[in-house]
């Protein structure tokens, strides 16, 4: 046989790959993603489908430019704003057995597709991911990166601190058997964030395994200024606080703790203003001083986190990431709250629509 028939009859045994991108406002980021779909190392048939919703910048255009030169690339449009609408849509078009899902903001590793097929291969799992690596362009950017990376930045979930490889709980992003995807129904179209963590819980429920493999990377760009940092994190609380509602006794503990913080700061200024003003008095006061323990324990451990080498190489580097933490758990843990005492409702990720 020769080569070139031999190269011709080992593409055609492998499965072939649907990328599917939702998209929305992200000309600054989509062209990068984009190429590192298009470059993957994997011989298989491939295609990549972008449901694009209405962006108000030139994503479009962007887009654009890369279908007209590559048949590969199928454009499909969102009308809503919804990362998981935009995902139905473009799982539903797409043609081949093995589904990976990519992020505007994400750029996978040459051979990520192949080694991510492999393990799937191997364990029998019915979704695979890795590890996220948060990288920054900006020093702002950078310090939200270190803090992705951080176990204390993100709660330490396997994809963002790193584990040893095995059955995971949810997956980064995600290589699927579209199969198990249509037997589940699919993402959850009511849940605007956290619908990640929400798909593979009910992948699990029906009998199948999400594996984690620390060898899989994808780097990941995060929000670029502190206010796109805020909205994103505020609305990820809201809609964890709406899972939390939906699916009782199945959170882990450690999405439990920001708001548990926020809570401890707030009853912290009650509790300073009453001293104060001598409401509270005598022991009373005294034993309830107590809660200013948490406050002052959560300082001192981002203290320490910040002003070492892993809070950056600077001392501006530090300070950025000294206020960037809490602006995460902060953040976080007010939506956190809103969501559990009065539901999602229409919250929005507006980091993402520019508004």
């Amino acid at each position: 046989m020769h080569a070139l028939d031999a190269m011709a009859t080992t593409a055609a045994s492998l499965p072939g790959v649907s990328y599917v991108i939702p998209v929305l406002n992200e000309a600054a980021y989509i062209g990068t993603a984009i190429r590192t779909v298009l470059e993957q190392d994997y011989a298989g048939a491939k295609e990549l489908i972008l449901a694009l919703g209405p962006s108000t910048d030139r994503t479009d255009e962007v887009v654009a430019e890369f279908a007209d030169k590559d048949a590969r690339i199928i454009v499909v449009r969102n009308p809503e704003t919804d990362i998981p609408v935009g995902l139905n849509i473009a799982i539903r078009v797409s043609r081949h057995p093995i589904i990976v899902r990519v992020d505007a903001h994400s750029e996978l590793e040459p051979s990520y597709t192949k080694r991510a097929i492999a393990v799937l291969d191997r364990t029998g799992a019915a979704n695979v991911g890795g590890v996220m690596k948060a990288r920054g362009k900006t020093p702002f950017q950078s310090a939200v990166a270190r803090a992705y990376n951080s176990r204390f930045g993100l709660g330490g979930g396997s994809y963002h601190g790193g584990a040893d490889e095995g059955p995971a709980e949810s997956a980064y992003l995600g290589v699927f058997r579209r199969e198990v995807l249509d037997e589940v129904g699919l993402y959850d179209e009511t849940i605007r964030r956290g619908e990640d963590w929400e798909l593979n819980l009910r992948i699990r429920g029906a009998g199948h395994a999400v594996w984690f493999d620390p060898t899989l990377e994808v780097t990941y760009w995060p929000r670029e200024s502190w206010t796109k940092l805020v909205r994103q994190f505020c609305a990820t609380g809201i809609w964890r606080g709406e899972l939390v509602r939906r699916y009782r006794g199945r959170n882990p503990w450690r999405f439990f703790v920001p708001p548990a913080l926020v809570l401890a700061l707030v009853l912290s200024v009650v509790l300073g203003v009453l001293q104060l003003t001598e409401v509270i008095r005598g022991w009373p006061s005294a034993v309830s001083s107590l809660i200013y323990l948490a406050p002052l324990a959560y300082i001192a451990l981002l203290v320490l986190l910040s002003f070492t080498r892993g809070g950056g190489p600077t001392w501006s580097d530090r300070w950025r990431f000294f206020y960037v933490l809490p602006t995460m758990h902060v953040s976080w843990g007010a939506g956190f709250i809103l969501g559990v005492s009065r539901g999602a409702k229409d919250a929005v990720d507006t980091s993402r629509t520019g508004i």
